[in-house]
């Protein structure tokens, strides 16, 4: 099976040899997390610090809102997607985000193969999910998020049911 099939969750080991692999990331930084969504829809592809500045990410999941989900199951949904720069997936590990999701195909620019994001915060052990959808039905704090993956010992990403409790 292809870990990086549909909704998905990247851990350490997916860019890191030493990392932690699935069996060794916690539920803690996977499930029942206090979350936010970042409304980014038409801030443009690269989506920079000022993004995410003043808001409280602070052991939170943060999940990022582009509207990219609206090309899912199309050809469109492969080429041109919203990405975090690596300013701000710096700025979110300093800012002591937990876990970190965007509803696109990849949350670095797919041209760029130094892979900024996933390298600083899967560098930083925050855990990364990617092609999430249906971010318009959640409010923008206020709710759990779980993306957990099975346990499965020297993978370093696997298919999640992502979902949100509501209150």
């Amino acid at each position: 099976m292809v870990g990086n099939t549909a909704t998905y969750v990247d851990v350490p080991f997916h860019r890191y040899a030493a990392g932690k692999d699935l069996s060794e990331v916690g539920l803690e930084s996977l499930a029942d997390l206090e979350a936010v969504v970042v409304r980014a829809r038409g801030l443009g592809r690269r989506l920079d610090v000022d993004a995410f500045r003043g808001l409280d990410v602070r052991g939170r999941a943060v999940l990022v809102d582009t509207g990219w989900d609206a090309h899912w199951r199309t050809d469109r949904y492969f080429e041109g997607n919203p990405f975090l720069t690596e300013a701000a997936a710096q700025h979110l590990v300093q800012s002591g985000a937990r876990l970190v999701g965007i509803d696109s195909l990849n949350i670095d620019d797919t041209g760029d193969l130094r892979r900024p994001a996933h390298t600083h915060l899967l560098g930083a052990e925050v855990p990364i999910v990617e092609h999430l959808t249906g971010l318009d039905q959640v409010p923008d704090d206020g709710f759990r998020f779980t993306a957990a993956p099975v346990k499965v010992r020297g993978a370093g990403t696997f298919p999640v049911r992502a979902f949100a409790l509501l209150p």
